[in-house]
């Protein structure tokens, strides 16, 4: 049986550790996803423009990710060009796909409620995306899942009930895919605009 373990990291290196540990311990590549903004330090190295039908897919990121399945830059609603790499890109890219062709009920949220998560948690995730962190999930055979808790954990993720709260207290009250992502150098950790 499988099971799919996910951790959010404020940045890009702190994940970026998460997937060295991950291939050193052999989980494989196609297991392994990596969805965040795309910025200075994972710009696709093709130097493709971000169309909502995921223009770059299999162009090459310089690091760890560059090595993992499927990388792909796409424009998600709400989140703006992204890099995708892993089995989740086929989700994402279905969600930008439907995107264009009129729109996905939910979008970001779906792909991530499709993937195991309450739609609650997919909030707080698509937020932390919007607002510039770096999610990393795994698929595991259940034999394995202690060690992938643990070398996920190595890293210290972010602490989601701690960040829902953060931004409930400033005021946010759900994933707003109508809003401009967050500017590149906007901590996740800040609340939202407005």
């Amino acid at each position: 049986m499988m099971s799919t373990h996910t951790r959010l990291y404020d940045t890009w290196s702190d994940a970026m550790a998460v997937v060295d540990r991950l291939r050193a311990a052999r989980i494989p590549n196609d297991d392994i996803s990596v969805i965040s903004p795309e910025s200075e330090d994972n710009r696709v190295s093709d130097g493709a423009e971000a169309t909502a039908a995921g223009s770059g897919i299999g162009a090459v990121l310089g690091g760890s990710a560059g090595a993992l399945a499927g990388v792909g830059l796409l424009a998600i609603p709400g989140l703006g060009p992204i890099v995708a790499t892993g089995w989740f890109v086929s989700t994402l890219a279905g969600l930008a796909a439907g995107a264009v062709a009129g729109g996905v009920a939910g979008g970001i949220v779906d792909a991530l409620t499709s993937s195991g998560m309450t739609p609650e948690e997919a909030e707080v995730y698509a937020e932390a995306i919007r607002r510039g962190g770096t999610m990393v999930t795994v698929r595991t055979d259940d034999s394995q899942d202690a060690l992938v808790a643990r070398l996920l954990d190595e890293t210290p993720p972010v602490n989601l009930t701690e960040r829902e709260q953060l931004y409930r207290e400033s005021g946010w009250t759900g994933f707003d895919p109508t809003l401009q992502p967050s500017a590149a150098d906007e901590l996740n950790r800040r609340p939202p605009p407005g």
